[in-house]
């Protein structure tokens, strides 16, 4: 069983990450959708603000009681965060809170923390709402998914970004119910399962950058191809290794290696986009987003090779 320390200070880190995340997916739909489709726009808008109230509490309950390696890893902001959260704003006319964001880039972080029966009873609660708002989320997507598969709502949002970011909201539930069961994390099948899903993640992105980017864009074009390619690669090995015929820490070394360099990718590409140096129709925030993620993957891959 998970002690209370690591109850909460695990749920606030996941929250952290998680709930950004899923609040950013809203606004990608509700900005992707036409004006034909008000319903879903307000849908959309409505998850976000919930998620905005969602990540307000958790960064309340945050300071000092989360790892200075998270804070520090650019999970959670980055240095361009804020920025992309402007400009995105700027061009959607969506109204971003960007005071939390200002807030998170003010945490602190602690190695240990003190533990008390009411803020383990705040982080029970909190990860309740969590479920419940993720569960809702989660459905809207698969709803959405099947009608733009039927040609019934059209959204300028690729059908597999809309099922990759339905795959992010169940991975973030089953985290949370682990969490709420109390059970401790298996380190060698967290890494199994984590680095088969983070690398197919990364493909995805890939992917996705490459279709986004400017025609023009040749040379960005053919990394970010060469990007997709590799860890296509990676996710055939991580299943190898899951069935037990490539030894893990052989993919893990691999992943490092090539979701340090996507990193280093998406951190120029963000930057690139912000001082429009880059032709796309990549949205700032999007970019970053896709940066903060594979920020998340190489703490999680640093982790698993320091255990192994």
């Amino acid at each position: 069983m998970l002690s209370s320390i690591q109850f909460i200070r695990q749920s606030l880190e996941l929250h952290l990450f998680y709930a950004r995340i899923m609040k950013e997916h809203s606004f990608f739909l509700q900005v992707g959708f036409t004006p034909k489709n008000s319903k879903l726009i307000e849908q959309a808008d409505r998850f976000r603000m919930r998620f905005d109230k969602l990540l307000c509490e958790v960064i309340s309950l945050s300071d000092g009681a989360i790892s200075p390696v998270v804070l520090k890893s650019g999970e959670v902001v980055t240095p361009f965060t804020l920025d992309a959260e402007i400009a995105s704003s700027y061009f959607t006319g969506v109204d971003i809170p960007t005071h939390l964001t200002k807030s998170e880039y003010d945490l602190m972080g602690t190695p240990l923390m003190n533990c008390n029966n009411k803020l383990e009873h705040r982080v029970r609660k909190l990860n309740e709402n969590a479920m419940d708002l993720v569960k809702g989320l989660a459905q809207f997507k698969t709803k959405l998914l099947a009608d733009v598969r039927d040609c019934k709502v059209f959204t300028v949002n690729y059908p597999l970004l809309i099922d990759h970011i339905l795959r992010e909201a169940n991975f973030y539930f089953k985290l949370l119910q682990r969490l709420q069961c109390g059970e401790e994390i298996d380190l060698e099948r967290e890494a199994y399962e984590q680095e088969a899903f983070w690398n197919r993640i990364m493909a995805e992105h890939s992917k996705f950058i490459r279709g986004l980017l400017d025609p023009t864009e040749e040379e960005l074009i053919m990394t970010a191809n060469n990007f997709g390619n590799e860890f296509d690669r990676l996710v055939m090995e991580s299943k190898e290794a899951m069935d037990k015929s490539l030894p893990l820490s052989e993919v893990t070394n691999e992943s490092l290696n090539a979701t340090i360099e996507i990193s280093k990718f998406k951190a120029q590409g963000t930057q690139g986009i912000l001082e429009c140096n880059i032709k796309s129709i990549i949205i700032p925030l999007l970019a970053d987003h896709t940066l903060r993620e594979a920020n998340h993957y190489l703490r999680l891959l640093r982790t698993f090779k320091k255990d192994m």
